[in-house]
């Protein structure tokens, strides 16, 4: 499925434009938002992937609206995300796809799970140091090949095919590619269900879910009817709607800010 040809910061699409001001309207309201190619810029260096000017500042001015709750929805972990973002309460963060929200896990890793997650991440490692540029990144319950910095793409094919041989093949695992990055997780996770989760913890009538991701999609897929999805940039997509960049989404959280004040 591809959603409507991309609108920009200046000039929604009218379908879009109609969305945003019937989600203004609703009396109870979640927004969530991808991090990483949605709010900030992709960078080598996820450390230094700072978000764009007026992102945070126009979730929180959301946030701080009655009846409307505002996350950020990331594959990294939490306390990444808090920290790269500087985003805060009131601002909801949810990391690791889904599964780590305030307090952390719902239950800790047994001790088969943690022993799978330390298999995967020694394969991990093993591809990432014949592939020069490659880093994992290690979450509570899931380790990331990272393979962006790698300067020759053959070499960046090789390991996220190797990856997706060796540890993603391996039972009881749960396995997200993405943009020049293999997860492995040793306990599925979903921003579908996240999201599902923050419309019920609120009752929120309606849901606006932005992101940029392959990942994303698990997102966009568990929607309901009423509820708006926004996809940024290029690609097949379930979302309904498209933005160009991540200054287009800015400029539509800056707009949805200003219907529903």
């Amino acid at each position: 499925m591809t959603a409507p040809d991309a609108s920009t910061s200046d000039n929604p699409s009218p379908e879009l434009d109609d969305a945003l001001r019937r989600a203004a309207q609703t009396p109870t309201l979640v927004i969530a938002c991808d991090y990483d190619g949605t709010l900030a810029p992709f960078v080598d260096d996820p450390t230094r992937a700072v978000p764009a000017p007026g992102a945070i500042a126009a979730l929180e001015r959301l946030a701080g609206l009655p009846r409307t709750t505002v996350a950020l929805l990331s594959g990294r972990n939490r306390a990444a995300l808090a920290q790269v973002s500087g985003a805060g309460a009131p601002v909801v963060l949810v990391g690791s796809h889904g599964s780590e929200w305030e307090g952390g896990f719902d239950t800790p890793l047994d001790d088969d799970e943690v022993a799978r997650l330390a298999r995967v991440t020694a394969d991990l490692e093993e591809v990432a140091s014949r592939t020069p540029g490659a880093h994992v990144e290690l979450k509570p319950t899931a380790a990331v090949l990272h393979v962006r910095p790698v300067s020759d793409p053959a070499q960046r094919e090789t390991a996220m095919a190797e990856a997706m041989a060796g540890p993603a093949a391996l039972d009881g695992v749960f396995v997200t590619e993405g943009k020049n990055v293999v997860e492995i997780a040793v306990r599925e996770a979903s921003k579908g269900a996240a999201i599902e989760r923050l419309v019920k913890q609120t009752g929120a009538e309606v849901a606006v879910f932005i992101g940029d991701d392959v990942t994303d999609e698990r997102g966009f897929a568990r929607l309901r009817d009423q509820d708006i999805g926004v996809k940024v940039g290029d690609g097949q997509t379930l979302a309904g709607h498209r933005v160009a960049d991540i200054p287009a989404v800015v400029g539509l959280l800056e707009q949805l800010a200003r219907l529903r004040a």
